[in-house]
């Protein structure tokens, strides 16, 4: 009885908090800033509140955990009464890695991919992997792409996790990766069908902010 209780207060308690996720898009676009479609940007992402209006993201991007985007810097407010504040565009399909920090004034994109904990502080040419603080280039998206295909075609593959994946299957996918890296295939496949784990921000509709 008490299982009962605790799966059925802990599926309310995910759908509360997609409910406010989807709520907390609609109000950034209400405020100004626009937010594309298809976009994987998860209640961790830290929006420069008051400067929202100053930042883009395009269609089809993806943010891990614990970002930062800042529109605004304010360190000198104190001395000089006075802050700096840019715009922040991060363009269609680019990917950013936990823990990042944009600063304002920076352009990323398009199919630009930032590695975790980086520090973007000037702007990213598009089709390029970055990373580092300051990030910075270390190869063409092409290259990252080629290399993980040639990889892809030499290792085990496993059907991507979503809901539907039994405790059977996963203990199978752990005994496969314990003998070395494997690929987890079908994950954009199944996101595109509505089985994918990452909620993904709803088709831009502009309307009167209230």
């Amino acid at each position: 009885m008490l299982g009962w209780i605790l799966d059925t207060l802990s599926a309310l308690k995910s759908k509360i908090e997609r409910k406010r996720l989807e709520r907390r898009w609609y109000k950034l676009r209400q405020r100004g800033m626009h937010l594309g479609s298809d976009v994987w940007l998860p209640a961790s992402t830290w929006i420069d509140p008051d400067y929202c209006f100053l930042i883009s993201i395009g269609d089809h991007c993806g943010f891990g955990e614990e970002c930062l985007i800042l529109a605004h810097d304010a360190q000198m407010d104190e001395f000089l009464d006075a802050a700096r504040i840019g715009q922040v565009t991060i363009h269609e399909s680019c990917h950013i890695g936990a823990r990042t920090v944009i600063l304002p004034g920076v352009v990323i994109g398009p199919k630009t991919i930032v590695g975790a904990n980086s520090v973007v502080t000037r702007s990213l040419p598009p089709d390029t992997v970055c990373a580092g603080n300051p990030a910075k280039v270390l190869c063409s998206l092409g290259d990252y792409l080629s290399k993980h295909r040639s990889r892809i075609a030499a290792v085990t593959k496993v059907a991507c996790v979503t809901s539907e994946t039994s405790l059977q299957e996963r203990m199978q996918i752990a005994e496969i990766v314990k003998k070395g890296t494997a690929y987890a295939v079908g994950g954009r496949t199944a996101e595109l069908k509505g089985k994918g784990g990452t909620p993904r921000t709803p088709p831009l509709i502009i309307e009167p902010l209230k």
